[in-house]
């Protein structure tokens, strides 16, 4: 019997790795000589580096960087020596975790912060940055981060435009005669799925800018400061990225990285299973079983139970989820590769509770879970 576990992390609670530990000892209860092969996985969020570094043997990094309101912070990121390969989350330097709900300001946060870590990254030699995008604080198109590898944004008086979204309003000319020539010679994938414009209705500022602090009014001038800036962006380069799908992403960081990085967006997703080798350890596997903390119809936007499913059908592998919780819709997901759905809540209990004892609730499911495939296979 082989089994493969590749859940993502429970929120608060506990690690991929941690989560995959659990899964483990409550199948080895049953089955002790099944070959129990652990993948965690992340889909390009929290977690993501600490998932590919716990299957690939790589060693975590820091650096003292700018946060998204310029205070200093130390912000890790994942190295894998082998591969000269840098993994940077973006939420580390410049995430919505960093800040106050008061402090929340979409108008002025920057990306400066993951700019250093590229920057950090490509001083340890890197060839290959994977940009995981998901949770930032910000709305400057990334405009911060490519300040920090030596671009210049400049107002009408020559000088350097206020950081944050709104600062965009007054650019006039851009510099790139100062851009770090190293990036040149690196390879640059973000793990990302989201496919908004940088502008418009479903642009950076109108989906994700209220989240971050902006208010109407503020929505309304970022989207204009953003639309002013890929103006001048599209004179520079001599292409106009704007309406490119993931463009809009983390508050148009998408949009820095594909004009001005030449960067290949991939779902997060597939990028952490080929990092960690998903497709080689489903040969020969019998079971699939993956998990997150709550499991329902936002899971088919890319999450990491959706992704595993999708791989494992290219196998012919079924796949189990274990859950924290079954939202709404989460049936849909019968239809996309997923076998069955667990809830880890054996009783009524408090979320707090829950969270405290997920290690146990998932060996116990496992158990049960395997108990009753065991009683299947020997009808």
């Amino acid at each position: 019997m082989k089994i493969v576990i590749a859940p993502d992390s429970f929120k608060d609670s506990l690690s991929a790795q941690g989560v995959a530990n659990a899964i483990a000892s409550g199948l080895a209860e049953v089955w002790p000589d099944a070959d129990l092969v652990q993948r965690p996985m992340a889909d390009g969020g929290e977690g993501t580096i600490e998932a590919i570094l716990a299957a690939c043997d790589g060693q975590w990094m820091s650096a003292r960087v700018s946060g998204p309101l310029g205070e200093a912070v130390e912000a890790h990121w994942g190295w894998l020596q082998q591969s000269r390969t840098a993994i940077i989350e973006m939420a580390m330097a410049s995430g919505l975790q960093l800040l106050t709900l008061e402090q929340r300001d979409a108008t002025v946060t920057s990306t400066q912060g993951t700019g250093e870590l590229i920057r950090a990254a490509l001083d340890a030699g890197a060839q290959r940055v994977i940009l995981a995008i998901g949770g930032s604080a910000t709305n400057d198109a990334g405009s911060g981060m490519l300040s920090a590898l030596g671009a210049r944004f400049l107002d009408g008086n020559g000088q350097p435009v206020a950081p944050g979204g709104l600062g965009l309003a007054q650019v006039q000319r851009i510099e790139l005669e100062g851009l770090d020539a190293r990036l040149r010679d690196v390879r640059f994938e973000v793990a990302a799925d989201v496919d908004n414009p940088l502008c418009g209705l479903q642009g950076a500022s109108h989906v994700f800018g209220p989240q971050k602090g902006a208010s109407p009014d503020q929505v309304l001038a970022l989207d204009a400061a953003l639309g002013h800036f890929a103006d001048h962006s599209a004179r520079v380069l001599g292409h106009d990225w704007r309406d490119q799908p993931g463009c809009g992403a983390a508050g148009g960081m998408g949009f820095a990285a594909k004009a001005y990085l030449n960067a290949a967006f991939r779902p997060g997703v597939e990028v952490v299973a080929d990092l960690v080798g998903l497709a080689d350890a489903l040969v020969g596997a019998d079971l699939v079983i993956t998990g997150e903390g709550r499991f329902d119809a936002q899971t088919l936007r890319g999450k990491t139970p959706f992704g595993v499913a999708r791989i494992a059908q290219r196998h012919g592998v079924p796949v189990i989820v274990l859950a924290g919780t079954l939202g709404e819709g989460y049936a849909a997901l019968y239809e996309h590769g997923i076998s069955a759905a667990f809830a880890l809540a054996s009783g009524p209990m408090t979320l707090d509770y829950a969270c405290r004892n997920a290690a146990e609730l998932l060996h116990d499911r496992a158990r049960d879970l395997a108990r009753v495939w065991r009683l299947a296979a020997l009808r």
